[in-house]
């Protein structure tokens, strides 16, 4: 197990290093933040020298070699706009974009879990063709025309919900919650449905199964105890790398939402040309993505002993 462990985390330290150098390069190709920073009337002998004192005139080599040893210690410098810590930026909005993610990852699972089940179970019947539609519709739908028609319906013509904003906390943020969560989970739930319901197919042919059903074990704890418990270890994965792209995907959610989370704030400093926090926003990404894959593989690897050799 040690040697499995050892081996996931050099693969996610080479990801995230991976990642910083693409955002790195990325991020200063997109123009001079001279060009931002400044006043377009600035003489170009001033312009010159401002990117002396900033370091924008060196290699990029090097500035990149200055930006990881900065970045290995927390510094991502400071933002551009305010002046302060770009981490410090980006940590302040972090709570927002896991809790929705996370909400949204929960409500996915409940969707999934049971659908799946239940069309593997009642296969070619009635509720096996519900289910197929319900993936269909949820993978051909765009997850920001979804978020646009949820906010038409529910939050400008009915008037049930918020259409936007973070709210207070209690009732008023879950009320906030509810629309970009559905979002998400209908977003994520038609991939996990057909991998439990292929899953659970494919336990239900087994010998075990048979077995426990030749004994007399009920229906119910057959598909539960025998046939999804011995799927459920591709579902996890997948799981662990949907969460990883809800993160990535909360940029669209954020944005047609107005929830202020790191997706937004990403959008925000690529506009403003705001590179620290840019890319204070991507590795920070990139890390949480990366330790919970980690976690995922390390789970799967005590569940499945084969998968660690």
């Amino acid at each position: 197990m040690g040697a499995y462990i050892a081996n996931r985390l050099f693969q996610m330290i080479i990801a995230v290093f991976g990642i910083s150098v693409i955002v790195f390069v990325i991020t200063n190709m997109i123009g001079d933040p001279a060009n931002v920073l400044l006043p377009p009337e600035t003489p170009r002998e001033q312009r010159e020298i401002f990117r002396e004192e900033m370091g924008f005139n060196r290699p990029l080599i090097v500035q990149y070699a200055d930006f990881l040893t900065d970045a290995l210690q927390g510094d991502f410098g400071n933002s551009f706009r305010t002046e302060r810590a770009a981490l410090t930026i980006v940590w302040e909005r972090m709570p927002a974009t896991l809790l929705l993610t996370l909400a949204g990852t929960i409500l996915a699972t409940c969707i999934a879990i049971p659908m799946g089940i239940i069309s593997a179970y009642k296969r070619h019947t009635f509720w096996d063709n519900l289910t197929t539609l319900f993936v269909v519709a949820g993978q051909a739908m765009p997850i920001f025309w979804l978020g646009l028609m949820l906010i038409i319906v529910f939050g400008v013509n009915l008037k049930w919900l918020p259409p936007s904003g973070y709210g207070d906390f209690g009732l008023d943020r879950l009320k906030h919650m509810i629309l970009p969560t559905v979002v998400l989970g209908v977003f994520l739930a038609p991939v996990t449905e057909r991998l439990v319901r292929s899953g659970v197919l494919d336990a239900l042919t087994q010998d075990y199964v048979r077995t426990a059903r030749a004994k007399g074990v009920k229906e119910r704890t057959v598909l539960v105890r025998h046939a999804l418990r011995n799927s459920i270890i591709p579902v996890i994965t997948v799981l662990g790398l949907q969460f990883g792209q809800l993160l990535g995907g909360a940029v669209i959610t954020e944005t047609v939402f107005a929830w202020p989370g790191v997706g937004l704030l990403a959008i925000e400093s690529i506009r403003n040309a705001d590179f620290p926090v840019t890319q204070a926003a991507v590795v920070s990404l990139a890390v949480i993505i990366s330790v919970v894959n980690l976690a995922v593989d390390l789970v799967v690897g005590m569940l499945d002993p084969r998968i660690r050799r």
